[in-house]
């Protein structure tokens, strides 16, 4: 049986709006699985976002209870949130965020000693980690403006995973790179889930769907349905048209 990593109890999100509330999530109960690769689609709209941000504490629910890793993150004040995130929590977004004044290296480094003090232990996580996702030692002391949009994305990812995380958060991460640059990213992911990361995506791309085991579809808020895709196979035809006939269920 798998183990459950994070669960949700009448999660709820609203915003004010003009005056007027915006109910962005409404009350959803949802149990994510250690070892998954789930994928949250849905319309522009939908909440997708807001519920990344809820699930990983980058965000507060307005009603309901998260619990993550057997804590309970939804009453902890945004200093609490900020320390667990760090060691709890890795993100890769569309944008990626790298600091330009510094090296390659030097960003996850900085990433790392916000957790840990030891300085060598996490340069030689880092290095195992670069020869992971294809980043070369000479790239390795480049500055981000030196490097190409798919390798600061690979980039991104390592910064994500020095402090080893329980779960990687993505949101559109291929959502700004090319075809071929966007497959490598994709690739990357895959294997560190085959390796056990446990991993959770938002996109609306049907290429980057593919390779989650679990899809959930979100509707004005609201999980509409899920989708059991199994694990990622390359080429496998059945998983593209059963994605393709759940998403046409949900009115996609």
């Amino acid at each position: 049986m798998k183990k459950i990593l994070l669960k949700t109890e009448q999660l709820s999100r609203s915003f004010s709006n003009g005056g007027s509330m915006q109910h962005v999530l409404k009350n959803i109960d949802l149990q994510l699985y250690q070892g998954d690769f789930t994928v949250i689609m849905g319309a522009s709209g939908a909440g997708k976002s807001t519920l990344l941000y809820a699930l990983s504490g980058m965000d507060k629910p307005s009603l309901g209870k998260i619990t993550f890793a057997d804590r309970v993150i939804s009453d902890l004040d945004p200093d609490g949130l900020a320390v667990f995130r760090r060691s709890h929590c890795g993100f890769v977004f569309q944008q990626i965020y790298l600091i330009d004044g510094m090296s390659v290296m030097d960003n996850i480094l900085a990433a790392g000693l916000l957790v840990s003090k030891d300085k060598k232990a996490l340069a030689a996580r880092a290095r195992e980690l670069f020869a992971a996702v294809d980043i070369p030692k000479e790239t390795q002391k480049k500055f981000p403006t030196q490097i190409s949009g798919g390798e600061a994305q690979r980039v991104g990812i390592v910064r994500a995973l020095i402090n080893r995380p329980e779960v990687l958060f993505a949101d559109e991460p291929t959502g700004a790179l090319n075809s071929k640059t966007g497959l490598d990213v994709l690739d990357t992911l895959t294997g560190f889930n085959e390796g056990g990361q446990s991993v959770v995506m938002v996109t609306h791309d049907l290429r980057s769907a593919r390779r989650g085991n679990r899809i959930l579809y979100l509707k004005d808020g609201v999980i509409l349905g899920e989708c059991d895709l199994g694990r990622y196979r390359h080429g496998d035809k059945a998983r593209h048209e059963k994605l393709n006939g759940f998403l046409a269920e949900m009115g996609w």
